[in-house]
């Protein structure tokens, strides 16, 4: 097992967690990174996510689902998503949710991709709820469960303030809404999984929770891979 990749998967794993949406109880295991062990337990319960690392793993030929390049390409995307058929990602997924309904994930064919979009608007129903009276909370879970960036401009103990873009819905299309500031935190009760903080670093969101410090090109990775998802859906304005 990679003790980085374990890492990697808890920074982005524990803020659904935490708020009881996916993955075992007790989320504060995903705090214990100078445990990697106990994080791998925890992750392997994860149903969904920890379905799709053992695919990501089995097509690049890698016998560990925490790889670090297997988790990166969950999260946020990079060349081992092009590995991975979309038929075998459904297949495993035929086999993981039956008996569960909703999400359009059954018909996706060609855009079935092995990443988290693909999990928050293909596979969780919030995206076909859109255009009915469900709309400003299947709207709020969509922005807020999907893997977004934004930059640091205050960071003051275990919170910061980023500035990020949310989605907006025009009534057929999902698209970057004007920067906002808004609260995250970094770190609960005194446990963090990143070296610090500082204003400027361009960071990875997933719900409240600063995830990651991370680069311009994987900023550039979660911005088109979510393009392309929302296109497959008919949900992004035409280029």
């Amino acid at each position: 097992m990679s003790e980085r990749g374990a890492v990697l998967f808890a920074r982005y794993a524990y803020p659904p967690n935490e708020l009881g949406y996916c993955g075992p109880a007790d989320a504060d295991a995903l705090l214990r990174a100078e445990d990697p062990g106990v994080i791998e337990d925890h992750a392997r319960r994860f149903e969904g996510a920890w379905c799709y690392l053992e695919l990501l793993a089995e097509s690049a030929g890698l016998d560990d689902p925490l790889d670090e390049r297997v988790v990166e390409a969950y999260w946020i995307g990079n060349d081992l998503l092009e590995r991975t058929s979309p038929g075998a990602l459904l297949s495993r997924l035929r086999e993981r949710f039956a008996g569960q309904h909703g999400g359009t994930w059954r018909e996706a064919s060609g855009r079935a991709l092995a990443h988290h979009t693909f999990q928050v608007f293909d596979v969780y129903p919030w995206a076909a709820l859109l255009p009915t009276p469900a709309t400003p909370t299947a709207l709020s879970v969509l922005d807020r469960c999907r893997i977004r960036t934004g930059v640091v401009r205050a960071v003051d103990g275990e919170k910061a303030t980023v500035t990020s873009r949310p989605l907006t819905w025009t009534g057929t299309t999902l698209t970057p809404g004007p920067p906002r500031d808004e609260p995250a935190r970094w770190s609960a009760g005194g446990h963090t999984l990143l070296p610090g903080l500082t204003p400027g670093d361009l960071v990875a969101l997933h719900w409240d929770w600063i995830c990651d410090v991370i680069t311009p090109t994987q900023a550039n990775r979660i911005k088109t891979t979510e393009e392309r998802q929302l296109r497959g859906l008919g949900l992004a304005q035409p280029r």
